[in-house]
């Protein structure tokens, strides 16, 4: 368990987990990392630790270094226990280290979880002088939690940004450049999706703030760290922050015998036709963490599920609500389905999709029993004439 040098002086000390497949409901088919960060001055900080499991493998990465009770800065970025929870076992091997988090949300957070320590307490733009190198403390609230915080090294122009520019992505490299750069962007891209952009406001201002550091290295908490992609990176923050996606059409949907189905292939023949990007889901194959990274891209939302006894099918009443949590804006939305009887589960996904804060361009797309040819037509049609 020995630390990776990332500049002279400055080591990853953090830990892998290969084996994570699910973060609060967030698939993680490709592990994670924990990752905390050594800085070697006139005083010594560690900026991070890990989840409380992989507490013995930071010390051991910590000892490859230094003796650990010689720490005398512990700055906490976040409280979340994937970030904190080695806390007490830092706490327990160097108790003279002085625990740096913000003011107040920082402070009151970590007291809850681990109780009462020599906490100090930052707020926005105060630093902390290690010696040669200074670390400067930007609030993030809500990005997201009301405690984040990212920490900025000015002589080495290294920013550790907490979640922000993170991946859940567990690899044995330690840098975008060492590593598979499609699939680095991609999980960039999934962790983005699903932990940052129901705080796509709070992203857009912790984007402009870091563009004007002009950092050369973006040290996250989670995945590599980003040395000669970090335009890429920024640039891909502008984008995803910015909730206006141009094209494209997201179809998602479950189906009980295939006429649910068939709409939805019809649907997204019609949006081919129209010259739009199509991502088709089904449910029950495709992991509702995984659908919802199309909406980063996608102007078009369409849901389609058939009635069960008086309600939309339960995968699609678990995707609305997942989506809703993340508050996508700016898209334009439709239902649709077929029904036995009753239909009312196109009424209710449209409801749920106005509650998303979507512009339903089409009144509900409702088709009883099995589609015939001339009702799939006429569903064409209402696609291709949407603006």
């Amino acid at each position: 368990m020995n630390a990776i040098q990332i500049k002279d002086g400055i080591y990853w000390v953090g830990a892998l987990d290969w084996h994570l497949r699910n973060f609060h409901g967030y698939t993680t088919n490709r592990g994670a990392t924990y990752n905390a960060y050594l800085i070697i001055d006139e005083k010594v900080a560690l900026i991070d630790t890990v989840k409380a499991p992989f507490s013995r493998e930071l010390l051991e990465r910590i000892s490859s270094i230094i003796d650990p009770s010689r720490i005398d800065y512990i700055i906490s970025n976040h409280v979340e226990m994937d970030h904190s929870g080695a806390l007490p076992a830092l706490m327990e091997t160097c108790p003279n280290a002085t625990v740096v988090t913000s003011a107040p949300s920082g402070v009151k957070g970590l007291t809850a979880h681990y109780g009462p320590h020599n906490y100090m307490a930052v707020k926005n733009n105060d630093t902390l002088s290690l010696g040669k190198r200074s670390l400067s403390f930007v609030t993030t609230p809500m990005l997201h939690w009301p405690d984040n915080m990212v920490t900025w090294c000015p002589e080495e122009k290294i920013l550790f940004s907490n979640d922000a520019f993170g991946q859940h992505y567990c690899t044995n490299t330690r840098f975008d450049d060492d590593s598979d750069f499609c699939e680095t962007m991609q999980e960039a891209k999934k962790y983005y999706a699903n932990i940052i952009m129901c705080y796509g406001k709070q992203a857009a201002g912790a984007w402009k703030i870091v563009k004007e550091m002009e950092p050369e290295m973006i040290a996250p908490s989670h995945g590599v760290i980003w040395r000669s992609h970090v335009a890429d990176i920024l640039n891909a923050y502008e984008h995803w922050s910015s909730s206006v996606p141009e094209a494209g059409a997201l179809i998602v949907f479950d189906s009980m015998w295939h006429s649910t189905e068939t709409m939805a292939q019809t649907i997204a023949e019609a949006f081919t036709e129209k010259g739009e990007p199509v991502k088709l889901f089904d449910l029950k194959q495709t992991h509702i963490s995984d659908i919802v990274v199309s909406l980063l891209d996608c102007k078009y939302v369409a849901v389609g599920s058939p009635t069960l006894n008086n309600n939309m099918l339960p995968t699609v009443a678990a995707f609305l609500c997942y989506m809703k949590g993340l508050s996508p804006k700016n898209r334009q939305a439709f239902s649709f389905g077929s029904y036995g009887w009753g239909g009312q589960a196109n009424g209710q996904i449209e409801e749920e999709l106005k509650k998303c804060g979507f512009d339903i361009c089409l009144e509900t797309l409702k088709i009883q029993y099995i589609p015939s040819e001339e009702q799939l037509k006429e569903l064409s049609e209402k696609i291709k004439s949407l603006k």
